[in-house]
């Protein structure tokens, strides 16, 4: 079985432990192309078979979150599984609608982040989190990221409650610090839940337990895929004769006056054969299943 499975992580979870959970299921290759932190739920996109081959187009894609932010406490890893290191004021007289909304409207557009430590990416050969435990800060660059639209969902006393829409690579705990810095305060990240990742939404997932009910159940389990064609659908089509199609798959390339691009490959009687690449008129193949 080939596709993308779209999955409802829960707390407590890492993504390794869906991952491998989701491989005994399906008994074929599982990858993903993000991982969550273990006290993050929601999408958690994964690449079963074949899929795995497609990571390489789906790694830019947008995501929406919806997170909490407690205020007056900061913790070392910016989460609630962090250690307090600081505690803060909480000035009420700044907890107000019109204001926070106010403060959410001027974090939209691009910006430079800072990653936090405890996160995973590497400077000099070392993940950042395993400098981070040995007490240790290393200097970081700042990255520039994008937040599109931020929506207030709900405050209660010291809870903010949020819906961001941003750009890969955003740090929703480090948002969720500098929004606590603007109000005056210091605070931390304390639930998140992804909604979606590029178009795969929250609604469309499924969690590990219906899975484990269902895993004897092969109609089941390739029903819940999305396929490698339905991925590529807004791609234009390609139909190959057999006496083009046959050199195709052995690695030749074809040629076609279109515009460099991915297409959709079919053979002579309409089925999905894979995705070919397009250059300076030369069609090769990328992904065949």
């Amino acid at each position: 079985m080939n596709g993308i499975l779209l999955v409802n992580k829960k707390k407590n979870c890492t993504s390794h432990d869906v991952v491998y959970k989701v491989k005994k299921i399906y008994k074929e290759k599982v990858g993903h192309t993000g991982t969550l932190d273990p006290n993050a739920t929601g999408v958690l996109p994964l690449l079963i078979g074949k899929a795995t081959l497609i990571s390489k187009y789906l790694s830019n894609h947008d995501k929406i979150y919806e997170a909490t932010i407690c205020l007056g406490e900061k913790r070392d890893t910016g989460d609630i599984e962090g250690k307090v290191i600081e505690q803060k004021l909480v000035k009420k007289s700044l907890l107000k609608i019109e204001n926070i909304e106010k403060l959410f409207k001027s974090l939209i557009g691009k910006h430079n982040q800072i990653p936090p430590m405890y996160s995973a990416i590497k400077v000099n050969g070392k993940k950042l989190y395993e400098y981070a435990r040995k007490g240790q800060v290393v200097e970081r660059s700042f990255r520039e990221i994008e937040i599109y639209n931020i929506d207030l969902l709900n405050f209660n006393e010291n809870l903010i409650t949020f819906k961001v829409s941003c750009s890969k690579g955003t740090y929703i705990r480090s948002l969720c610090e500098e929004i606590a810095e603007k109000l005056e305060t210091v605070g931390y990240m304390k639930d998140l839940r992804r909604i979606q990742v590029g178009n795969f939404n929250i609604k469309d997932t499924i969690t590990i337990d219906e899975l484990e009910i269902n895993k004897e159940n092969n109609f089941f389990l390739k029903l819940k895929l999305i396929s490698i064609e339905k991925i590529f659908e807004n791609k234009e089509k390609i139909l190959l004769q057999n006496e083009t199609l046959i050199p195709f798959l052995n690695g030749a390339t074809v040629y076609f006056n279109l515009k460099d691009d991915l297409y959709r490959i079919y053979d002579q009687c309409g089925k999905f054969i894979g995705i070919g690449i397009l250059e300076k008129n030369k069609l090769k193949r990328d992904i065949i299943v």
